[in-house]
């Protein structure tokens, strides 16, 4: 099971916009695709956000970065 839920992930990334507004996550596939870019960044050599444990994965690093608010999701309409 992934910790935190999709739930508690989508609440930090949307915690920013303003109420009535259009959220930057709106579904688990978001979540997904913001993370699975992330770990590839840092399989590529990108330094982490966060500490980091010795063995650690990178998808496990990328969504502990998500959840404390290190990385921004960008939608796609945002220039």
């Amino acid at each position: 099971m992934l910790h935190p839920s999709y739930t508690d992930l989508m609440k930090v990334v949307n915690q920013d916009v303003e109420e009535g507004a259009t959220k930057i996550v709106n579904s688990r596939y978001s979540i997904v695709l913001a993370t699975s870019k992330r770990a590839r960044q840092l399989i590529g050599g990108n330094k982490a956000l966060v500490e980091t444990k010795s063995g650690q994965k990178p998808l496990s690093v990328a969504i502990d970065e998500l959840n404390n608010a290190k990385i921004k999701v960008i939608s796609d309409d945002a220039e």
